[in-house]
């Protein structure tokens, strides 16, 4: 790993020079952090359960004509992405009442909104990633009118689309954060979901229990972390067998 040239360390990722141009070499780490990574602690195997389970659902997502950067899992930690200009923004879609919105504006956790509600956050850990409306993020040219209508546009399908799946084996979506790129091919330039779906970017509850399945037992000191995202993995078929989680 050590030969490969380093483009980009995260939080939670690594991204390396790919095999070909056009490509990058995206390492899921160990890493756990919260609170812009003022909480921090390793969590044996939680890079090779994200890597699967964003695997599964990028992969899915490819197969209804969703643009993604995702080409292929490599290895257990690793995946082959296509290289995106990354747009400073996190988007984050939320269909139950649960962290910010229910401290900000006084909802129950658990209540269930009106209709799906997406949100701007502009993407600087500098000034705890603020969020931002649509005026400012034209007017500071992080993205153009036509780009955010098509980012609107991709997070309410891939919402729909992951409600499905994840109703279908007993899991309430309730908000999840996503992150887009330009692809750049040729002359024409493409908006296409980057980043990674996993219970690091999402909240993710039981549906009978509201038994949390995502990163709030990290933040709210729940333990169980690598257990409730092998359980993700397993309800979704990625693994037939929980103790396999950790296996190629």
């Amino acid at each position: 790993m050590s030969r490969r040239k380093k483009i980009y360390e995260g939080k939670a990722k690594i991204l390396y020079e790919g095999p070909e141009p056009g490509t990058l070499i995206q390492y899921f780490k160990d890493d756990a952090t919260a609170f812009n990574a003022q909480k921090h602690a390793i969590i044996e195997g939680k890079g090779v359960l994200n890597n699967r389970i964003s695997e599964f659902i990028m992969g899915h997502l490819n197969s209804i004509g969703v643009p993604t950067h995702f080409i292929r899992r490599l290895n257990m930690r690793e995946q082959l992405i296509r290289e995106v200009e990354i747009i400073p923004l996190e988007v984050v879609v939320r269909n139950i009442s649960a962290g910010s919105i229910s401290k900000k504006l006084g909802i129950a956790e658990g209540e269930v909104l009106p209709r799906s509600i997406v949100e701007f956050y502009y993407k600087n850990d500098e000034l705890g990633d603020p969020m931002v409306a649509e005026e400012h993020i034209t007017a500071f040219n992080w993205a153009t009118t036509q780009e955010l209508d098509d980012i609107m546009a991709l997070a309410l399908r891939i919402n729909d689309y992951l409600s499905g799946i994840f109703a279908a084996v007993g899991i309430r979506l309730v908000d999840f954060k996503l992150e887009f790129g330009r692809l750049f091919e040729g002359e024409m330039v493409r908006t296409v979901l980057a980043d990674e779906i996993s219970p690091d970017s999402c909240r993710l509850w039981d549906a009978k229990s509201n038994n949390k399945l995502d990163k709030d037992r990290f933040r709210q000191d729940m333990g169980g972390l690598s257990e409730a995202y092998t359980e993700v993995a397993t309800r979704l078929g990625i693994f037939k067998d929980p103790n396999s989680a950790l296996e190629a």
